[in-house]
């Protein structure tokens, strides 16, 4: 069987209260026993479009970041498959978009299989280090489903090219 190459990014900005949140959750995962061995765990950051090469080694990615879709602060997000494609292009607070980093990826025929992006409503993405207590009271919840999600792709065979 061949391995799958599985990324779990974690976007965001420490310095921007809940923006940071990506960044909070990669550095739990990786003290968490349960994540495979055999997945990469990357703190992305604010890096945009230098994280191309970075993401195009991967058939799988799952993407870990603030989104701020207008729900209720500390709302978990999951957004796959097409619905990626009509995610609103600033969605993610970042100056440059998740959103925007997937249409690259698509023009440049490196696109990943599968995307799941888990994401998590901001209340606050002012300058501070903290996260707000909606965003951190829901931080634990958001690493078990990262490695519910992880768990899920180890027992699926990989999806087959059209």
């Amino acid at each position: 069987m061949e391995d799958i190459k599985t990324l779990v990014l974690g976007l965001g900005n420490l310095v921007h209260s809940d923006d940071g949140l990506g960044i909070h959750a990669i550095q739990s995962l990786t003290e968490d026993p349960r994540v495979p061995s055999d997945v990469v765990l990357l703190d992305g950051g604010t890096q945009g479009l230098s994280l191309l090469p970075h993401i195009s080694a991967f058939q799988r990615l799952l993407v870990i970041d603030a989104i701020d879709v207008g729900e209720a602060p500390g709302t978990l997000l999951r957004v796959e498959g097409k619905a990626l494609e009509h995610l609103p292009g600033k969605a993610s607070v970042h100056q440059l978009g998740f959103a925007d980093l997937m249409v690259a990826l698509e023009l440049l025929g490196e696109s990943p299989e599968e995307i799941v992006l888990l994401g998590v409503q901001p209340l606050s993405t002012e300058w501070g280090t903290e996260v707000t207590a909606p965003v951190r009271n829901t931080l634990n919840r958001l690493t078990d489903l990262v490695v519910e999600q992880l768990l899920s792709w180890k027992f699926q065979p990989a999806p087959q090219a059209l």
